[in-house]
């Protein structure tokens, strides 16, 4: 078994494969703050299947975000007082959400992906890839290249999650109203 497939192994069930570890890791992100630039991924197999490279104009982030249902107004309560609020299922997932917050954070850098690296009873963590569009080894990589031309692509629902979220994973039969969006085509159609 290779490395990575290991990696990816143990991370199926970490607080029962890393133990100890685990939960020291998971005491010290409680302590740091909720968005933090990092060295390096803590899982470099997940990160390298989603595009990241070690060298310059790449940057990994990690934020924490609260778990439970997000408090939204809702008008035309009777009888309430004008600070009620109810629980309301928002469709965006937490992972866009993340990513959201880290290019609000960054604004001058773009997010390539992302992917879960922890969960507890109050918190999720997810590590966000960002690339530097001007930097001038990202513009010189053939691979990578194209991001210099987009903008903000993230707060556009562009990436992997954004996608999902969007319903945009599948095509043919069973599709046909979701594109090029369901506001879009809830329009054409009245």
């Amino acid at each position: 078994m290779g490395f990575y497939k290991r990696l990816r192994e143990i991370y199926k069930n970490p607080k029962e494969n890393l133990g100890e570890l685990w939960t020291q890791r998971l005491v010290k992100m409680r302590r740091e703050p909720v968005i933090i630039k990092l060295d390096r991924p803590t899982r470099i197999d997940r990160a390298r299947s989603l595009g990241y490279k070690a060298k310059e104009g790449f940057l990994m982030v990690r934020v924490r975000l609260l778990r439970g249902g997000r408090k939204r107004k809702k008008h035309c309560m009777a009888r309430k007082s004008k600070n009620a609020r109810l629980n309301k299922i928002v469709s965006k997932s937490y992972q866009v959400v993340a990513e959201e917050r880290a290019q609000r954070w960054f604004h001058n850098l773009e997010v390539l992906n992302s992917y879960e690296i922890a969960k507890d009873g109050v918190y999720r963590w997810y590590e966000i890839i960002m690339i530097d569009p001007n930097h001038p080894v990202i513009k010189a990589d053939r691979h990578y290249n194209w991001i210099a031309n987009s903008k903000k692509r993230v707060l556009r629902g562009l990436t992997s999650a954004g996608r999902k979220s969007r319903g945009l994973r599948g095509k043919g039969k069973g599709f046909e109203k979701i594109r090029p969006s369901l506001r879009a085509n809830k329009r054409l159609s009245s």
